[in-house]
C-alpha cells in the first residue's frame, strides 16, 4: 500500500496512525497491513483522521491578538 503520504505526515502523526491501526486491529500496525485487516480506505480514512486532529488543535492553539 504505497499512498506516498510520508510528505504530508510528521513522525508524531505517523505515530499516531499506528497506534490506531493497533488499536482498531489488535495486532502490530505493521502485521495488520500484511495480513489485510484494514483496508486501502479504512487506512485513508485514519490518516485524515489524524490529520484534521492536528489541524483542529493548531487552531485551538493559535492565541488571539487585542
Amino acid at each position: 500500500m504505497l499512498l506516498q503520504l510520508f510528505d504530508q505526515t510528521t513522525r508524531e502523526d505517523r505515530v499516531e496512525i499506528d497506534r490506531e491501526i493497533e488499536r482498531r486491529t489488535g495486532v502490530y500496525c505493521d502485521d495488520a497491513i500484511t495480513r489485510h485487516l484494514i483496508s486501502e480506505q479504512e487506512f485513508r480514512e485514519i490518516v485524515a483522521t489524524i490529520l484534521n486532529r492536528k489541524k483542529k488543535k493548531r487552531k485551538e492553539v493559535v492565541p488571539s491578538v487585542v
